[in-house]
C-alpha cells in the first residue's frame, strides 16, 4: 500500500510554532476577538466621545479614551494580567508579576487559581486551560481592561484635568479592575462560589458605571453653561462610534468561552438580538412620552442593550435575550429621564454621558436577569462551578442572591477604592480645570482645536468674524444683504 502523501507544510505535527496543546483555530478566534474589543475603544468610543460632546471638549475627550488605552497596555504587561489571572494571594486577588518573557508568553493559556475543590479538599474541576498561548490571553483580557477605563472616562468629560487623568487610570486598573476581575473570574472568591458574570455585566460595566458615578462627585461638575447645553458636535460620527461599539461586541462577549464553541455562537446571536430589542424599545419609549425620536436615545438604548445581554450572552435561551433587551430599553430609561429628575443625589452628581444609567443600571440588572434566566444546559457548557444555574431552572433565589450580593461587593468597593486613589490624587495635582480654562475647553487643555474651519486652518478669532460681518459693502453691512436676500435665522452651533 501506498504512504499517505505529506501533509502541507502549515499542517505538520511538528511544526515548531505549533505545539501540540494548541489549536490553530481557537487561537485565531481569540486574536480575532481581541482586536474585535479593541476596536470598540480604537476607534469607536474615541469617535463616540469626541463626536458627542461640544464642540470646544472634542479633543480632550477623545483624547481621555486614547490615554486610558495606551496606559492600560503597558500597566497590565508589567503587573496587573496577573493580578488578575495569576496564582491567588487573597481570596479577592492574585499575585502581581509581569507578563513580558518568552518562557511565559509561549506557554499554555492558564487560570491557575481556577481550579475548583469540592468537599473535602477533593479536586472537582481543574483550572481553566485554552489551547492557546498566554499572550493571546493576555492581549485579550488587556481589551476588556482598557475598555472599562475608557467608558469610566465617559462620566468625566468636559471638566476633569488631563493630568489628573493620566495619574488616576494606572491606579484605578492596579487597584479595582484587577480585584474585580479576579473575584469573578480569575478563581476569586466569587467565582468559586458560583456567581455568574459571563463577560463583565459586573467587571467592565457596573465597575466602570459606578467608578464613573463616584469620580463625578469628587472632581465637581462641567461649568453651568455646559450642563444646560451639550449639544453633539456630530451626530453622524457618534452614529459611526456607536456602530463600531455594536459590531464589536461580537469579540466581547464571543470571546469570553476562550473558544469558537457553542456558546460563542450562542452569545454573539444573543448580543445582537438584545442590542436591537433596547434600542427598539428606548426610541419607542421617546416617541409615545417626548413626540420624536431621539437619535442620542437610540444610541443609548443600543448600549444597555450590550451591556445588559453580557453577564448572561451565552448562557441564555435567544426568547431571553429579546425579554433581557426589552428591560435594557425600559429600565434604565426610567432611571434616567424619570428617578434621575427625582433623586437631589443624582441631580448633584454631574455624570457627563449618564454612564451610571447606561453602565451600572444596565450591569446590574443583566446581572440579576442572569441570575433568574441561565439554563443549566448551556451554564454546564462554560462555568466550572457544578450546579450553576439561573433561578427559573432549579437554582432557586440562592441564584439570585448571590448575584446581588456579587453585585454590592463591586459597587463598595469601587466606590472606596476610587474615592481613596482621587483623594489622593487631589493632593497632588487638582482633579478640576480651572474655570478659565473650562470656559476654552480643548485649546486650553491641549493647545490644539478639533475642526480647521476658518480660512487655511487658523484658529477662530472672535475678533476677525466681527469685523466681518460689519464690513460696509456700498450703503450695506454683510447682514444687511444677507437680510435683504432672506436669509434669516440660519444657525450652525458648533
Amino acid at each position: 500500500m501506498a504512504a499517505p502523501p505529506p501533509l502541507p507544510g502549515a499542517y505538520m505535527p511538528d511544526l515548531p510554532a505549533v505545539p501540540e496543546w494548541l489549536n490553530k483555530g481557537d487561537n485565531a478566534w481569540q486574536l480575532t476577538a481581541a482586536t474585535f474589543v479593541g476596536i470598540q475603544s480604537m476607534p469607536g468610543l474615541v469617535v463616540l466621545y469626541g463626536s458627542i460632546v461640544k464642540k470646544k471638549w472634542a479633543v480632550n475627550s477623545a483624547f481621555m479614551a486614547l490615554y486610558a488605552y495606551a496606559s492600560t497596555l503597558i500597566v497590565w504587561v508589567l503587573l496587573a494580567f496577573r493580578m488578575a489571572f495569576g496564582d491567588r494571594l487573597f481570596p479577592f486577588w492574585g499575585k502581581a508579576g509581569p507578563a513580558l518573557t518568552q518562557d511565559f508568553l509561549t506557554g499554555r493559556a492558564s487560570f491557575p487559581a481556577t481550579a475548583h475543590y469540592g468537599a473535602g479538599g477533593k479536586l472537582e474541576v481543574g483550572p481553566t486551560q485554552p489551547y492557546y498561548p498566554e499572550a493571546s490571553l493576555v492581549l485579550f483580557q488587556f481589551q476588556l481592561a482598557a475598555i472599562t477605563l475608557v467608558l469610566l472616562a465617559g462620566a468625566l468629560l468636559g471638566r476633569m484635568n488631563i493630568r489628573a487623568w493620566m495619574a488616576f487610570t494606572p491606579l484605578w486598573l492596579l487597584l479595582s479592575y484587577t480585584v474585580c476581575a479576579f473575584s469573578l473570574w480569575g478563581g476569586g472568591f466569587l467565582y468559586h462560589w458560583g456567581v455568574i458574570d459571563y463577560s463583565g455585566g459586573y467587571v467592565v460595566h457596573l465597575s466602570s458605571g459606578v467608578a464613573g458615578f463616584t469620580a463625578a462627585y469628587w472632581v465637581g461638575p462641567r461649568m453651568k453653561s455646559d450642563r444646560e447645553r451639550f449639544a453633539p458636535n456630530n451626530i453622524l460620527l457618534m452614529i459611526a462610534g456607536g456602530g463600531l461599539l455594536w459590531l464589536g461586541w461580537a469579540g466581547f462577549n464571543g470571546g469570553a468561552p476562550y473558544a469558537p464553541n457553542l456558546t460563542a455562537s450562542i452569545a454573539v446571536l444573543n448580543t445582537n438580538v438584545s442590542a436591537a430589542a433596547s434600542l427598539l424599545t428606548w426610541t419607542c419609549l421617546d416617541v409615545i412620552f417626548f413626540g420624536k425620536p431621539s437619535v442620542i436615545g437610540a444610541v443609548q438604548g443600543m448600549m444597555t442593550g450590550l451591556v445588559c445581554i453580557t453577564p448572561g450572552a451565552g448562557l441564555v435561551h435567544t426568547w431571553a435575550a429579546v425579554l433581557m433587551g426589552i428591560c435594557a430599553g425600559s429600565v434604565p430609561w426610567v432611571t434616567m429621564m424619570v428617578l434621575h429628575k427625582r433623586s437631589a443625589l443624582l441631580q448633584k452628581v454631574d455624570d457627563t454621558l449618564a454612564v451610571f444609567h447606561t453602565h451600572a443600571v444596565a450591569g446590574l440588572l443583566g446581572g440579576v436577569l442572569t441570575g433568574l434566566l441561565a439554563t443549566p444546559e448551556l451554564t454546564s457548557l462554560h462555568t466550572h462551578v457544578p450546579g450553576t444555574r439561573g433561578a427559573f431552572y432549579g437554582g432557586g433565589i440562592a441564584q439570585v442572591g448571590k448575584q446581588l450580593a456579587a453585585a454590592l461587593f463591586v459597587v463598595v468597593w469601587n466606590v472606596v477604592v476610587t474615592t481613596g486613589i482621587l483623594l489622593c490624587v487631589g493632593l497632588v495635582i487638582p482633579l478640576r480645570m480651572p474655570d478659565d480654562e473650562l470656559k476654552i475647553g480643548d485649546d486650553a487643555a491641549h493647545g490644539e482645536e478639533a475642526y480647521a474651519l476658518w480660512g487655511d486652518g487658523e484658529r477662530f478669532d472672535v475678533s476677525r468674524r466681527a469685523a466681518a460681518r460689519s464690513n460696509v459693502v456700498g450703503d450695506q453691512t454683510v447682514d444687511q444683504r444677507l437680510a435683504a436676500m432672506g436669509v434669516r435665522g440660519v444657525t450652525v452651533q458648533l
